[in-house]
C-alpha cells in the first residue's frame, strides 16, 4: 500500500516538466534585446544624412544656413586641398591627445588611492567633488592668469574635463565590489598586491570603460571651446573666422570632422572593452 502511494506521488514530475521547458526558454528569448544588427552605430548618423540631403534636394533648406551635403563635401575637399584642414586636424588631434593622457592617469591613480585606502578617500574625494561641482569651463580665465594663452592651458582643461568622468565611475566601481570577494581573499590568503591584481582591476574595469567613454567625448566637448578663445590654429580656430566671413559651409565641416572623431574614438573604446571585458554576460552581449 505504501510502494502505490509513492509511485502515484512521483510519476507525474517527469511528465510535467517537459512541455513548460520549451515555453519558459521562449520566454527568456522574448525577453533579450535580439541579435546585434551589423554596423547599428551608423544607422541612425545614415539615416540623417539622407534627410539632410533629401531636404536640400527639395529645396526645404536655406543653403546660406544649412548648405547641402554636397556643398559641404566640397568645401571639405577644397580645405584639405589647400593644406588648411590637415594641418588643423593634427593641432586638435595634439591637444586631445596630450590632455587626454594627462588626464586619464590622473583619474586612474587618484581613483585607486581613494578606492583603496581611506585616508587617501579622506584626502582625494572631497576635493574632486568640489571640483565636479565647478564648471570646468568657467576655469578658463582663471587658468589663462597662472598659465598665459598658450598650449598649457587649453591642455590643462582637457585634462580636467576627462580626469573627472574618470575618477567618479572608477571610484564608484572600486566602492561597489562585494565584500564577499574581500572576504574569500582573506580566506584564499591572497597578499595585497594579488588582491588588487585579481579581484580590484577586474572588479573595477566596467565603471573605468564607462568613465573612459565619457572622459573621450569630453576631450572633443572642452576642445570645440577652447580652440575659439586666443588660438590661432585648430579645427575650433577654423571654426570661429568661418563665423567671422559667414562660411556655413566650412562650420558644418569643423563640426563633421569633430562628430566623425567623436564617434570613433568611442567605437575603439567600446571595442576594447567588449575585448577585455569578453568573460562578462550581460544584456547587450
Amino acid at each position: 500500500m505504501a510502494t502505490t502511494t509513492t509511485t502515484t506521488s512521483t510519476a507525474p514530475a517527469p511528465t510535467a516538466a517537459p512541455p513548460g521547458a520549451p515555453d519558459a526558454r521562449r520566454r527568456r528569448r522574448s525577453l533579450s534585446p535580439g541579435r546585434r544588427l551589423p554596423a547599428s552605430r551608423l544607422i541612425g548618423p545614415a539615416l540623417l544624412l539622407v534627410l539632410w540631403a533629401s531636404a536640400s534636394a527639395a529645396g526645404r533648406l536655406d543653403p546660406g544656413a544649412v548648405p547641402a551635403p554636397w556643398t559641404v563635401l566640397e568645401t571639405a575637399g577644397r580645405l584639405w586641398t589647400d593644406g588648411t584642414l590637415p594641418t588643423d586636424v593634427l593641432t586638435s588631434l595634439r591637444r586631445a591627445a596630450a590632455g587626454f593622457a594627462i588626464g586619464l592617469t590622473a583619474g586612474v591613480v587618484l581613483a585607486l588611492v581613494s578606492g583603496l585606502s581611506r585616508v587617501g578617500e579622506a584626502l582625494i574625494d572631497g576635493s574632486v567633488q568640489l571640483n565636479r561641482a565647478i564648471p570646468t569651463l568657467g576655469l578658463i580665465p582663471l587658468f589663462i592668469l597662472w598659465l598665459g594663452i598658450g598650449e598649457t592651458f587649453k591642455i590643462a582643461i582637457i585634462a580636467i574635463v576627462v580626469y573627472i568622468p574618470i575618477y567618479l565611475n572608477t571610484h564608484a566601481a572600486l566602492s561597489g565590489i562585494d565584500h564577499r570577494f574581500v572576504e574569500l581573499a582573506e580566506v584564499q590568503g591572497l597578499s595585497r598586491l594579488r588582491f588588487v591584481r585579481q579581484i580590484v582591476i577586474p572588479g573595477a574595469l566596467p565603471g573605468f570603460f564607462v568613465g573612459l567613454r565619457l572622459g573621450v567625448t569630453g576631450s572633443w566637448l572642452g576642445l570645440v571651446v577652447l580652440e575659439q578663445i586666443n588660438a590661432t590654429s585648430g579645427l575650433g580656430y577654423l571654426m570661429f573666422q568661418a563665423q567671422n566671413y559667414g562660411q556655413s559651409d566650412v562650420i558644418l565641416v569643423g563640426l563633421l570632422v569633430y562628430g566623425v572623431f567623436g564617434l570613433v574614438s568611442d567605437s575603439a573604446v567600446r571595442l576594447i572593452e567588449r575585448r577585455v571585458l569578453s568573460w562578462r554576460r550581460t544584456l547587450s552581449s
